[in-house]
């Protein structure tokens, strides 16, 4: 998971899993290795049809996160999960029919997991929760008409078909960028990719005799919670009236002070599922920040104690720049640690580059052999060259399985807007960051794509291909999901439960780029340096102490969502990680089989809700009740 996926996701959960073990599973049960199929029956109608299905739900699930708290989790295991059922389940329904199917091979599996993974990753790196809604006219109008370099000229309300023309435009550049280096990063540097090596140990036992019945017990199990999310989603519908002031979403559970600031469970499936799957020290340093933010923002107030420093940080633009400053810290520390690992690597195997080993002789270990098979297929069909873009956030991907997408597109925002400057500099610099993560987003993706399809036997031809189809369609799937939210929801409003947190965030950011420091509250730069040297030194000390003490430190870019929209969607992930380390000390072989599993049924049942919800808000009809809590009349 990452964080601008948290903070949208370039906190990455740990796969570190050894490339040996996903050899293993690529063993057939007879230890004979299958025939592999062509290229072009990889890529089947059934496996096309089921990717569109899955992207379109999967786009739905990451706007939901995207315009609420903008973190979003990995995805990967329940696009493999339900890729593997709809295809089982089809192709054991027509055969009960007594009709010839072609068998579902790990690598077709393959194909339609990369194929949904591009198409709602471009949910996330399109920015319709960020830069995208940063253009709007509502967003301007949030941040105030007469704030410093806010201008009205500087507005492109969303648009679905110009929307669908810049991602078209931008999303394919970073797929055709890295596709020379496919050989030196797989096979030539044996870059782990711990999310695609993780991935593709999931396909490649799905496909063995007992992988396949725990797979089949994963689906049932996570069918079970979609059914009870979804069920529970629609009943509190029946309660949350008008607005969003009623209902479950507004439940004062840890009393009504702490309601007042935001302290509350408000029984989100979908958050209660990302705190089952975001690493528990994300979910802890999400609410340390919420907890953080509660004492500086409000608590001195009701004690009577107020300061100068205090006043500024009440303001809402304090908040943002808050937010900015720890998120902008851990970004920039990241980037130059990725930088510096991947510069060291390079020329450390510069000098010893390993080289694949030729098989010659009979006697030979079955593991070589899987090896050449495997390098084989993978370099059996060429793919055209295009330059190479991107190098670095794919390389530090491979490495450590972190995307710095965004931070790369917030420096090209802040360069563009203050080359541009006042003129129109907002805008530029907001498109340049849309088209920097975009490149580099799906260029990662790509190489996590190709490390997938190595070690599941798939043609890197079909995995191309299958990104570009995914990519394809996640240019129409995307804009058109966030437009069903866009008609039906007041997005970006701060009374609204889509408050779109990253839409004014990206907007100041670019104001911050074109006008300076200089237009800046006061005290507030000398706050944010604070937060911003905070977020450095907590980065550093991570890095330099003891894992088992290293474990404990929060995570900075975790810590910056809450200042800025609550503490709410906190408790719920909170709640989530003390059920899965319960689960874990109770029985940590279930919770490793069936975890993701579960988060993955709360997390898609209560984004199917979603659907019928903008329905009947599209047509106007509201929910009968109005639930709410005050204080009794006694009191």
């Amino acid at each position: 998971m990452g964080t601008e996926q948290a903070a949208a996701v370039e906190i990455s959960e740990p796969l570190l899993l050894h490339e040996e073990a996903a050899v293993d599973k690529i063993r057939a049960d007879d230890q004979e290795i299958e025939r592999i199929p062509e290229w072009k029956d990889q890529i089947t109608i059934r496996g096309l049809v089921v990717s569109a299905i899955l992207g379109t739900l999967f786009c739905i699930i990451t706007h939901k996160l995207n315009l609420t708290v903008g973190i979003i989790p990995s995805l990967n295991v329940a696009a493999g999960l339900l890729g593997f059922f709809f295809v089982k389940s089809w192709t054991g329904f027509l055969s009960k029919l007594g009709i010839s199917v072609q068998p579902f091979t790990r690598q077709e599996n393959t194909v339609i997991q990369t194929c949904v993974v591009a198409c709602y990753g471009l949910a996330f790196s399109g920015g319709f929760g960020s830069y995208l809604l940063s253009m709007d006219e509502k967003t301007y109008k949030l941040i105030g008409e007469d704030y410093p370099g806010n201008r009205a000229e500087d507005v492109k309300n969303p648009g679905l078909l110009w929307m669908m023309g810049f991602i078209f435009v931008v999303s394919f550049l970073g797929l055709f960028s890295l596709v020379p280096l496919r050989k030196v990063m797989v096979l030539e540097y044996k870059l782990t990719y711990p999310s695609g090596t993780a991935t593709a140990m999931l396909i490649n036992s799905f496909h063995t005799n007992t992988g396949a019945e725990l797979a089949r017990k994963q689906v049932s199990c996570l069918g079970k919670y979609l059914s009870i999310s979804f069920c529970w989603s629609c009943f509190k519908w029946f309660f949350s009236g008008i607005g969003d002031s009623c209902g479950f979403d507004n439940f004062p559970s840890l009393g009504l002070t702490l309601f007042k600031n935001t302290f509350y469970f408000d029984f989100s499936p979908t958050y209660v599922g990302c705190g089952l799957i975001c690493p528990h020290i994300v979910n802890c340093s999400v609410l340390l920040g919420a907890i953080i933010s509660w004492v500086s923002f409000g608590h001195s107030f009701r004690s009577g104690q107020v300061t100068g420093i205090q006043l500024i940080l009440a303001a809402t633009t304090s908040k943002v720049f808050v937010a900015i400053s720890l998120i902008l810290g851990d970004g920039l520390y990241n980037l130059i640690k990725i930088i510096s690992v991947t510069i060291k690597e390079i020329c450390t195997k510069r000098q010893n580059l390993p080289l694949v080993k030729e098989v010659t002789d009979e006697n030979s270990s079955k593991l070589l052999a899987e090896q050449k098979k495997r390098d084989e297929v993978f370099l059996k069909d060429r793919i055209p060259s295009a330059p190479a873009l991107a190098f670095c956030n794919s390389y530090g991907t491979g490495l450590t399985d972190w995307s710095l997408a965004s931070t790369y597109g917030k420096i090209g925002l802040f360069i563009i807007a203050s080359l541009v400057g006042s003129n129109g500099g907002v805008l530029a610099g907001l498109a340049a960051c849309g088209v920097m993560m975009s490149i580099v987003s799906t260029a990662a993706d790509l190489m996590q794509d190709f490390k997938t399809g190595y070690l599941t036997l798939s043609s890197a031809k079909s995995m191309f291909v299958s990104q570009l189809v995914g990519t394809a369609m996640g240019c129409v799937i995307a804009p058109l999901t966030f437009w069903l939210y866009w008609s039906a929801f007041d997005i970006g409003s701060p009374d609204s439960p889509y408050k779109a947190p990253y839409a004014v965030i990206y907007r100041e950011m670019a104001i911050l780029g074109v006008e300076g420091f200089s237009e800046l509250p006061k005290h507030c730069l000398a706050i944010c340096c604070g937060f911003f040297v905070a977020a450095l030194a907590i980065n550093l000390l991570r890095d330099v102490t003891p894992k088992k003490v290293s474990q404990f430190i929060p995570i900075p870019m975790a810590m910056a969502v809450p200042f800025y929209i609550g503490a709410y969607f906190a408790i719920d992930m909170f709640v989530g990680t003390v059920i899965l380390f319960v689960w874990e000390r109770l029985n940590r072989k279930d919770a490793e089989d069936y975890a993701g599993a579960v988060a993955s049924g709360l997390i898609c049942g209560d984004g199917i809700w979603t659907i019928p919800s903008a329905i009947l808000s599209i047509f106007r009809i509201n929910p009968p009740i109005c639930m709410y809590f005050g204080p009794s009349a006694s009191s």
